[in-house]
């Protein structure tokens, strides 16, 4: 009796899905989001839309750097693995079907924006500060020392993003 080789299965169901090679990167960066200093020492609000917009800022650094690197592609996975952790959360908040959809726009939307505005800000052509007020924050008062954390961190997270190689960054090196 013979048995069919992998790559015979492969071919005949179709290949893994490729985006799942972005997955260490992906729960990388959940996993620095929900780091407590961004919330204690970063005054960041310890609520869905602050950690949201806090894993925005993370995921934004690690999309930027990837494609300096060449890795559209991974970018391209990246964000799709981002879209459906994000939709799977919302079904498990109760969204309905047909409000997802607007859901998941608006914070593609969100994202977009936000590497806009932190692409300027760390190519220094805009403030990182003020970008933070803005989208972290999303205008509400903060104190300068809790806003400086966050700067401070983003800043050498950006820094040391830039150092790695594109493998290194895939593998989960984020920290």
């Amino acid at each position: 009796m013979s048995t069919a080789s992998p790559s015979f299965l492969q071919r005949l169901f179709g290949r893994a899905d490729p985006k799942e090679e972005m997955r260490p990167l992906y729960n990388a960066v959940i996993a620095q989001g929900r780091q407590p200093h961004w919330y204690v020492e970063g005054a960041v609000p310890d609520t869905l839309d602050g950690r949201f917009d806090m894993i925005v800022a993370i995921l934004a650094q690690v999309l930027m750097r990837l494609e300096q690197q060449g890795g559209a592609q991974e970018s391209v996975w990246l964000t799709e693995l981002f879209v459906d952790d994000m939709d799977g959360q919302l079904r498990q908040e109760g969204v309905g079907d047909v409000v997802v959809g607007k859901h998941i726009g608006r914070m593609m939307s969100a994202l977009g924006g936000r590497i806009s505005a932190y692409r300027a800000a760390l190519s220094s052509e805009a403030d990182l500060g003020e970008a933070l007020r803005r989208n972290l924050y999303r205008g509400e008062p903060v104190a300068d020392a809790a806003l400086a954390h966050v700067e401070g961190a983003l800043r050498n997270r950006w820094t040391r993003l830039g150092c790695l190689s594109r493998d290194a960054m895939v593998a989960g090196d984020v920290g």
